[in-house]
C-alpha cells in the first residue's frame, strides 16, 4: 500500500487510540461491502482501513510500526514485517472477527464468531413508514383515519421459507453452509457475508410458485389510527405491531406514520397558539365595543377598547390548539385588529366625516401630534 496506516486512517501521528477507533468505526462504515455491493474501489478501501486499525488499535502494534516505519513493517518477508525476524507475526485474517467484535450484527453479522442464519429462526418483520394527509381541523381537533397499504406478509404456500412445498433448501455451495465467504488480495484475507444465500448458508432449491422463493407475498392491509388532538406537521406517531409479518414466528414489525397537516385559509399556527386577522370598522376601533371573531371552537367574541389601533393583538386565553401530550392543556388565540376604511361614500356620509374631522383636535390623535412635533424639532 502507498499510503501509511495513519493516511488511510485519516488520523494524525499523535491520534489517542479513541481517536483512531472512531476514524475505524466511520470509515469501516462508509466502505463496508454491504454497503457498497460490487464496489472493487470500496472493498480495497475496506481491506486497508481494517489492516491500519489492526495495528494502529493495539498499542504494542503501533510503537513497533512507529519505529520501523511503514514500508519496513508491511514488507513481507523481510526486514519488521509480518512473519520476518521483527518479533511478532501480523495476521491479517481476521479483520473480519475485528470488525464484527465492534459493529455486532449490525451488518448481518459479526466477524469470524458469525455464523450463518439459521433459515428457520424467528425473524422480526420490518417496520413500514406512511405519510398521512390531515386537514387543520382533523389535526387540531383529534380524528380517526383508517389507512390502507401494501406489506409484505408471510406466504401460505410455502410459510416463509420460500421452497416449493415438498421441497426443502440445501446447503449453500458458494459458501458451504457458513454463510460466509473469504476474499483475498495480497496478504489481506477478508470475511464477508455470502452474496449468493445472504448471509443464511442455505438457499432454495426449487422456489415456491407463490412467492417466487421470497417466502413473503404482497397483501393489502387496512388500519384505524387514532389520531389525537393538537397534532401538527413532522408529527410521527407509531402503531405496534401493524409492519410487516416477522418469518417463523418472529414478531411483526412496526407502522410508523408521519403526519402531513394542511394549512389554514384564516388561521395561523405556532406552537400551540393561534393568530387570526379580523377586520373592524373603524368607528368599533375609535368607540369601542364588541365584535365576533372566528375560533376553532366556533364563533366567539371579544371586547374592543375604545381607541384601538390598528395592528394590536387581543389575547384570547385558552382558545388555541389543544396540547397533545398534556390533557387539559390549551394554547392561545391572539386576534390582530386590522382597521378597515370605508369606501364609496355616500355624500351625506362624506359630510358627517368633515364635521367630524373639522371638531378634532390633535389631542385625539396623539401619534400624529407627535410625528408633527418631531418633524418641527428636525427643522428648526
Amino acid at each position: 500500500m502507498a499510503e501509511d496506516f495513519y493516511s488511510i486512517l485519516e488520523v494524525p501521528r499523535n491520534a489517542s487510540q479513541d481517536d483512531i477507533k472512531k476514524a475505524y468505526r466511520r470509515l469501516a462504515m462508509k466502505y463496508h461491502p454491504d454497503h457498497n455491493p460490487g464496489d472493487k474501489t470500496a472493498e480495497e478501501k475496506f481491506k486497508n482501513i481494517g489492516a491500519a486499525y489492526e495495528v494502529l488499535g493495539n498499542e504494542e502494534k503501533k510503537r513497533i510500526y512507529d519505529q520501523v516505519g511503514h514500508e519496513a513493517y508491511t514488507r513481507s518477508g523481510q526486514g519488521g514485517g509480518p512473519g520476518g525476524p521483527g518479533g511478532f507475526n501480523v495476521n491479517f485474517e481476521d479483520l473480519g472477527d475485528v470488525f464484527g467484535s465492534m459493529f455486532g450484527d449490525m451488518f448481518g453479522g459479526g466477524g469470524g464468531g458469525r455464523r450463518a442464519r439459521d433459515p428457520n429462526a424467528p425473524m422480526r418483520g420490518s417496520d413500514l413508514e406512511y405519510n398521512l394527509r390531515l386537514t387543520f381541523n382533523e389535526a387540531v381537533k383529534g380524528c380517526v383515519k383508517e389507512i390502507g397499504f401494501t406489506l409484505k406478509d408471510t406466504c401460505g404456500t410455502c410459510r416463509g421459507s420460500g421452497a416449493e412445498p415438498g421441497t426443502s433448501r440445501k446447503k449453500c455451495p458458494k459458501c458451504n453452509g457458513t454463510g460466509q465467504i473469504l476474499m483475498s488480495r495480497g496478504f489481506f484475507q477478508m470475511k464477508s457475508t455470502c452474496p449468493n444465500c445472504r448471509g443464511m448458508g442455505s438457499i432454495v432449491e426449487k422456489p415456491c410458485h407463490d412467492c417466487h422463493g421470497e417466502g413473503k407475498v404482497s397483501r393489502k392491509r387496512s388500519v384505524k389510527l387514532n389520531i389525537p388532538a393538537g397534532v401538527d406537521s413532522g408529527s410521527r406517531l407509531r402503531s405496534a405491531g401493524n409492519g410487516e409479518t416477522g418469518r417463523m414466528g418472529g414478531p411483526n414489525g412496526d407502522l410508523y406514520v408521519t403526519l402531513v397537516v394542511e394549512e389554514h385559509p384564516i388561521f395561523k399556527r405556532e406552537g400551540l397558539n393561534l393568530f387570526v386577522e379580523v377586520p373592524i370598522p373603524f368607528t368599533k376601533a375609535a368607540l369601542g365595543g364588541e365584535v365576533e371573531v372566528p375560533t376553532i371552537d366556533g364563533p366567539d367574541k371579544i371586547k374592543v377598547p375604545a381607541g384601538t389601533q390598528n395592528g394590536t393583538d387581543i389575547r384570547m386565553a385558552g382558545k388555541g390548539v389543544p396540547s397533545p401530550s398534556s390533557k387539559g392543556r390549551r394554547g392561545d388565540q391572539f386576534v390582530r385588529v386590522s382597521i378597515e376604511v370605508p369606501v364609496k361614500l355616500s355624500s351625506e356620509q362624506k359630510e358627517i366625516l368633515q364635521k367630524f374631522d373639522a371638531s378634532c383636535t390633535k389631542e385625539e390623535h396623539p401619534r400624529f401630534k407627535a410625528f408633527m412635533d418631531k418633524i418641527k424639532k428636525l427643522f428648526n
